[in-house]
């Protein structure tokens, strides 16, 4: 191995690394570059609505991907400012994280294609006045978002079984 200096930016010192191969047996004397893998660009979007009635509440999620990339699937995750009650039933592709979390996959969300729609009803372990239900991407497959803004959003329900949209 041999150790190259030279002059860089500015004047400052840059060190290079030239390794030499020695060919033999199995070994080519050509060193080939390592393709370098590059993250897929998706739009991952959620939009929907929040509907609190007494102790029910109901979350209609729209996921859509605005692309250029399509996605296998994404992980939205509903944080709930009140516990949730216990023993409850949820959509499939839907599953409890904590008393006041529930993520569910969206499935595939192909690139500038129709979103894909989730509902869940939950009940509530008490009767709030009101909720405040949290709605983000926790997980897009690796994909490169340029506009997290569309997948991040905060929302007030009051207990009027009215629909609050985000």
């Amino acid at each position: 191995m041999r150790v190259m200096r030279g002059a860089g930016l500015a004047g400052s010192v840059v060190a290079a690394v030239v390794a030499v191969v020695v060919p033999g047996p199995g070994l080519s004397a050509v060193a080939e570059p390592v393709p370098r893998r590059v993250a897929p660009e998706a739009d991952v979007s959620l939009h929907g609505h929040v509907s609190l009635d007494g102790r029910r509440l109901g979350v209609m999620l729209r996921a859509g991907n605005r692309g250029p990339s399509p996605l296998v699937e994404a992980t939205v995750r509903l944080r709930f400012s009140v516990p949730l009650a216990a023993g409850q039933r949820l959509p499939r592709g839907c599953l409890r994280a904590g008393a006041r979390t529930v993520l569910c996959g969206t499935g595939v969300l192909s690139a500038a294609g129709d979103a894909r729609r989730t509902t869940v009803v939950l009940g509530l372990a008490g009767r709030p006045a009101e909720v405040v239900v949290r709605v983000d991407t926790v997980w897009n497959g690796g994909a490169s978002d340029r506009n997290p803004r569309n997948n991040t959003h905060e929302v007030l329900a009051p207990s009027t079984g009215d629909a609050y949209v985000f």
